[in-house]
């Protein structure tokens, strides 16, 4: 410290200590101490000081404790000088030079300053790559030299606001060793933020597989990943899978064909057929806008012309009664409502920015954006504890743009949601299960594969989070992505057939991957140059062939069964082919916590995953 702003203080006095990053259950405190024996003398200049070497380490604390000392005088100097403080607090990180380096600390609270902490020997970037274990640091718009600091909640909301904005290329974190991902834009920044809490300091090249886990479990809570064979779980290892089928798509639906499956009164008849009709090869665009109201579960499938009817005027009025909701906040109300004036504001920055080079959403003061932006504020009063998250509005786009019926296509998105919801919530359950059951299934695909990017530090698959969080919205095309989501919807031709749609993806990019020998960011850098360049036939025709090649598996692991349902499926004596599977309307928010927790307590048979190397 340079204590020389107290008047009987010299100007050149330092005080040299520690600092330190105690860990105590789920808070993290920063403390400043002065080093034992270093007792400050009135007389002391800096040339004396040079030679402390200002140190800095991280203790993993069970409890704090406090220090006893026979000399009165020692304590009373050294409380003088001692701060402590929550990371929670911390505002920002102002780094400077002056021949040395040195940190300027604000907390939230200004009228509680903080001492600069002068680092004459080094160890302060080794002190903020340690506290980004704890806390996102992101540079300040406009000045490189500042880093805000986030906790862990608003940095899940900071994660998702720089994934998904393509016009953000704000840092969470400069790998300094690796320039190269600092330019990834959005799609890398979650997984830098993950992974750079597992990569240690720049000294320690690779840590501890076990080390790695524990870390990850504290970065997303409840996730647990089994290091070590135990008795009573499944390991997988190489399975023989058998040929992989060939398989062909066909031509989409057409109006008549649709037409054909529905009876006098309206009903729809053959309804597996026809979603199988629908999975083979999609719909035409002018059969979407009443076939994915029955795909999302608005309708039912054994509605009437009448019934639909009377539905629609039901759905109209509850919808208008949750608009008026929010339209009838005054201005003066709003400003007493921070969670609704959080909310709005989101979603008018999201829908500045959601596919505005498509026609229905360009150019300026385009209705569209107007019913993106009512539609999503209306969600907020149907679901206000989830509100907004950013990335729901690139759910709702396609949706509207089909619909073309502000109401059709908030009950659409609704039921879209009730798929989604999980990938939203503040504790990400939903992503959270999903990278497990990718992996998973990556692993008994290929092994080999799954065994290289475990090389790379890339097993945990976090450069498909973006995939998964908005179902692959930013891959594709947006006419790619229509007929990607109507294909999904049908439920077929197993659960969570999602996953299988990204194993092909990676099936196609594994031999490059591996040829090349790409290390962590060269993996992020292939993965984001996919965007826009893939083939959505190809990819649903080679997952589908995956499908078939797991469900003819006669010694398939349970785990997996149960991922893609295949488990369900045996258990019924009535059970077909690919087509039973299903729709994904029902119940679909419980579907990813029930399959997602691997490592439940189980039988001899097992239902848990160890992940063995």
């Amino acid at each position: 410290l340079h204590p020389g702003s107290d008047e009987d203080i010299e100007p050149d006095f330092l005080v040299s200590g520690s600092l330190r990053i105690l860990d105590k259950d789920s808070s993290s405190v920063v403390g400043w101490a002065q080093c034992p024996g270093d007792r400050p003398q009135s007389q002391q200049l800096l040339e004396t000081q040079l030679s402390y070497e200002t140190e800095w380490d991280m203790v993993n604390a069970v409890s704090f404790r406090k220090r006893r000392s026979s000399n009165a005088e020692g304590d009373h100097e050294k409380s003088r000088w001692a701060f402590s403080f929550s990371v929670s607090d911390l505002r920002s990180i102002t780094v400077r030079e002056e021949g040395w380096t040195f940190l300027i600390l604000q907390l939230k609270d200004a009228s509680t300053p903080l001492p600069h902490l002068h680092f004459h020997q080094g160890g302060s970037r080794t002190f903020l790559d340690s506290l980004r274990r704890f806390a996102l640091l992101t540079e300040a718009p406009g000045d490189n030299t500042c880093l805000l600091v986030s906790t862990p909640n608003k940095a899940l909301s900071q994660s998702f606001e720089n994934l998904l904005d393509d016009n953000n290329f704000g840092l969470i974190h400069k790998f300094k060793r690796d320039p190269y991902v600092t330019t990834l834009g959005g799609f890398s920044k979650v997984t830098n933020y993950l992974f750079d809490a597992l990569r240690g300091t720049e000294e320690q090249q690779q840590r501890p597989p076990e080390e790695v886990a524990d870390l990850l479990g504290e970065i997303i809570p409840g996730l647990e990943i089994n290091q070590q064979e135990e008795p009573g779980f499944e390991v997988i290892t190489r399975i023989d899978l058998g040929v992989r089928p060939e398989v062909s798509r066909k031509a989409p639906l057409s109006a008549d064909d649709w037409a054909r499956h529905q009876d006098p009164d309206g009903r729809m008849k053959d309804v597996q057929d026809l979603k199988h009709a629908i999975f083979k090869g999609g719909l035409y665009h002018a059969v979407r806008k009443e076939a994915w109201k029955f795909l999302l579960g608005y309708f039912p499938w054994e509605s009437t012309h009448e019934e639909r009817k009377t539905l629609q005027r039901e759905k109209i009025d509850e919808y208008f009664r949750m608009k008026l909701q929010w339209k009838s906040v005054s201005e003066e109300q709003e400003r007493r409502n921070s969670r609704l004036r959080d909310y709005r504001s989101l979603i008018e920055k999201d829908v500045n920015r959601t596919d505005r080079t498509n026609r229905f959403y360009e150019g300026i003061d385009n209705p569209g954006l107007v019913l993106l932006h009512d539609i999503l504020m209306t969600y907020c009063m149907y679901d206000f504890d989830l509100g907004y998250v950013q990335g729901m509005s690139d759910l709702l786009s396609p949706i509207l743009y089909v619909m073309e019926n502000e109401v059709d296509a908030f009950w659409c998105f609704v039921a879209f949601m009730d798929q989604m919801h999980t990938n939203f919530e503040e504790q990400m359950q939903g992503m959270k299960t999903q990278l497990i059951q990718l992996s998973t299934l990556l692993r008994l695909l290929d092994l080999a594969f799954w065994n290289y990017l475990e090389s790379q530090d890339s097993g945990y698959l976090y450069f498909c989070f973006r995939w998964l969080l908005i179902r692959f919205k930013r891959e594709l095309s947006f006419v790619d992505v229509l007929r990607l989501w109507e294909v999904m919807w049908t439920g077929l031709p197993c659960e969570n057939f999602h996953l299988l749609v990204c194993c092909a993806i990676l099936d196609s990019e594994k031999q490059k991957i591996m040829e090349e020998n790409y290390g962590f960011n060269e993996i992020l850098k292939h993965i984001n140059e996919l965007s826009m360049k893939l083939d959505i036939e190809e990819i649903l025709q080679k997952a589908e062939g995956i499908c078939l090649q797991i469900r003819s598996c006669k010694d398939l692991p349970r785990s997996v069964a149960v991922i893609l349902g295949f488990d369900d499926e045996s258990r019924r004596s009535d059970s077909t082919d690919c087509g039973s599977a299903a729709a994904p309307g029902a119940a679909r928010r419980g579907d990813a916590v029930s399959n997602g927790h691997l490592r439940e307590s189980s039988s001899e048979q097992s239902c848990g995953v160890a992940f063995i190397s």
